[in-house]
């Protein structure tokens, strides 16, 4: 079963791949572990995207999709594969259509884990990292016993730069946009299929699960 997992930054999407796959037993395939998997490798694309990425620019598509081809055509993708980042646009989600349906395959669910924005921008805000042992609290649903010191190993709890509300704010508003429009191509497609990211972890997992 081929499957296309899509939500903003805080909807819970890594929770979730991990319970499919595993539910599924097919890989889990992220664009941030293809980007590091193929650096390590010292493959073609992956030296090119580490080149951008050290520079802070965004990865080119042709260097995308040929890091997500490359492994979708690995032996243990035979029985099916969930992606998580990937596709990120609608050129991304059209190569992918295309290239699946040279080989007669096709992606069967496409699972958006929809949460409300102003959620999410409470769950992101709320994070808090220990700078000593790097143990994560978040104020809301798991903080700290002490608010200054980590409950683990008593170092410094902070919000990292990238938790601030105005970075989250950017963050939410550019893959807003982005996901938006796979939302409504795969829409059309007749694969979406929404979930409830606002409820308990459990609740969404059965109904996650009960799409499959």
């Amino acid at each position: 079963m081929n499957i296309v997992l899509l939500g903003l930054p805080g909807a819970g999407k890594g929770t979730q791949a991990k319970i499919i796959v595993n539910h599924l037993s097919i890989p889990h395939i992220s664009t941030g572990d293809l980007f590091r998997q193929a650096y390590q490798a010292k493959t073609e694309l992956g030296l090119r995207a580490k080149e951008f990425m050290d520079k802070g620019e965004l990865i080119p598509d042709e260097v995308t999709i040929g890091l997500a081809f490359s492994r979708i055509g690995e032996v243990d993708c035979a029985r099916g594969f969930l992606l998580d980042g990937f596709p990120r646009n609608l050129n991304q989600a059209r190569a992918l259509r295309n290239y699946l349906d040279s080989g007669s395959k096709q992606i069967r669910h496409v699972v958006y884990v929809e949460v409300d924005e102003n959620l999410l921008l409470e769950r992101l805000t709320g994070r808090r990292v220990c700078v000593g042992c790097g143990t994560t609290f978040h104020l809301i649903y798991n903080p700290p016993a002490n608010d200054n010191a980590c409950d683990c190993c008593n170092g410094e709890i902070i919000q990292r730069e990238d938790d601030r509300e105005e970075t989250v704010k950017e963050r939410l508003k550019i893959n807003k946009e982005l996901t938006h429009k796979l939302v409504q191509f795969y829409g059309d497609e007749g694969i979406l299929r929404k979930v409830d990211g606002a409820k308990g972890i459990d609740e969404v997992t059965k109904d996650v699960l009960g799409l499959f």
